[in-house]
């Protein structure tokens, strides 16, 4: 069981103030003041610091947080599995919706196919909430195509994508663009933020000192579907693995565009909390879901 001087640390690091940790946890300031100083006494560390009026965590502050959520993770893991039956498996994961709309289909019919007993809980959201969801334990691993932190989780390649961008074949270009920011006038259709899609776009604009708010209009669109049928139907242009619109691709309904200036690719990840106890299982799960 987590040690709940750990809980409060974990607490202050959520809302890096005393005070909101406090009211979260319904004890006092100066009691989760006595906890953090209790943890820097037993690890000889300073694990908060000031700039300014605002709370930050040292190195020694960060390299705890990330174990202390490994551990939650963990504890939160093996007390599921401990009140389950000794016949009941169950997979608890993530997919962002890039992954989820276009590999785990064919992913999960050959896992069950394999595994036909086994319980699957799947969420599908962007990589940010994902995140999210493994540091809080609601998760045990999740397939992602967004960006992470390699310090904060252990992971394994599925596979490398290119990224392009795409029009309806028959888009009404004044000019054939042949460079992205012949793209400028057009409306973009982009993910939500916290999408690693959208981030992979806003990282390759940002190297350049560009911007999305370079683009003249912007519709942003929470649904990968979505996006596909709006960019079929002429209503702008938009950047996506080359794997979500393949066979838009095949049918002629879309096309890329910018292919010589544009080279961008990207890994899908499997990922898990760094130094869980659980890495072994996670292992097998990433083979049979490649298998």
């Amino acid at each position: 069981m987590l040690d709940f001087r750990m809980e409060t640390f974990l607490t202050v690091c959520q809302f890096m103030n005393f005070t909101r940790a406090s009211e979260k946890l319904n004890i006092t300031q100066p009691a989760v003041s006595q906890h953090i100083h209790f943890l820097e006494k037993h690890y000889h560390a300073k694990l908060f610091r000031y700039e300014g009026r605002k709370l930050k965590l040292t190195g020694a502050g960060e390299i705890l947080r990330n174990a202390s959520l490994t551990m939650m993770h963990d504890e939160l893991s093996m007390r599921s599995e401990m009140q389950r039956t000794e016949e009941e498996t169950e997979l608890r994961f993530g997919a962002t919706r890039t992954v989820g709309d276009i590999l785990m289909g064919k992913i999960l019919d050959r896992y069950v196919r394999a595994y036909p007993d086994v319980r699957v809980r799947m969420l599908v959201e962007n990589t940010q909430e994902l995140l999210k969801c493994l540091d809080e334990g609601t998760i045990d691993f999740a397939l992602v195509e967004g960006f992470f932190q390699k310090s904060e989780y252990d992971h394994q390649k599925y596979s490398d994508e290119r990224y392009i961008a795409v029009a309806a074949s028959d888009y009404p270009f004044q000019k054939e663009p042949e460079c992205i920011e012949d793209l400028f006038q057009e409306r973009l259709l982009l993910r939500e933020e916290g999408s690693g899609t959208r981030e992979v776009l806003e990282r390759y604009l940002d190297a350049r000192n560009l911007s999305v708010a370079d683009f003249r209009r912007v519709m942003e669109v929470g649904s990968l579907q979505t996006i596909r049928e709006l960019t079929k139907a002429g209503c702008g242009i938009t950047f996506l693995y080359e794997t979500a619109v393949s066979e838009e691709l095949r049918d002629g309904t879309l096309r890329q565009i910018l292919p010589e200036t544009f080279h961008i690719s990207h890994e899908f990840s499997f990922i898990w909390r760094k130094g869980s106890i659980y890495a072994g299982q996670y292992r097998e799960i990433f083979r049979n879901f490649q298998s």
